[in-house]
């Protein structure tokens, strides 16, 4: 039985910055994963606030939202089965140094702020967060 999901996923500014986005899209797609929709955007600290609000009360939550803008990023709905899981698993630990081999945040992430790549960790915000940049 398949379970077909969509994720959120960003290439966040220090891989756009590095011209890491093909290669990062190559991983999705001989993962298995679809990209059926993407856009390069830059996006105001106030609008990485609103779709960083569930870390509002966590200490780096200023840091997170000042380096989401601060420069060009790249969001891509990726659809396959258990989307959000395999999504996750594919990106590896939010820390490059505690991420698995073979990961794209273990081959590209410069630290635990700087990781490469978000992607949505339950189900119900994906929905929220694709929504967040792909409204119909």
């Amino acid at each position: 039985m398949s379970n077909i999901e969509q994720t959120l996923s960003i290439i966040k500014p220090d891989a756009v910055e590095r011209n890491l986005e093909n290669e990062i899209k190559e991983i999705f797609k001989n993962n298995g994963f679809s990209i059926v929709k993407e856009k390069k955007i830059q996006i105001e600290k106030s609008e990485a606030e609103i779709f960083y609000k569930v870390h509002e009360t966590k200490p780096f939550f200023n840091e997170l939202c000042a380096y989401l803008s601060s420069g060009p990023i790249v969001v891509m709905v990726l659809e396959k089965d258990n989307a959000v899981l395999r999504n996750r698993e594919l990106m590896g630990a939010t820390n490059p140094k505690d991420a698995e081999e073979g990961t794209i945040r273990k081959k590209y992430g410069i630290s635990i702020d700087k990781n490469s790549v978000h992607g949505s960790d339950s189900v119900d915000n994906a929905k929220i967060e694709i929504n967040f940049f792909f409204k119909d």
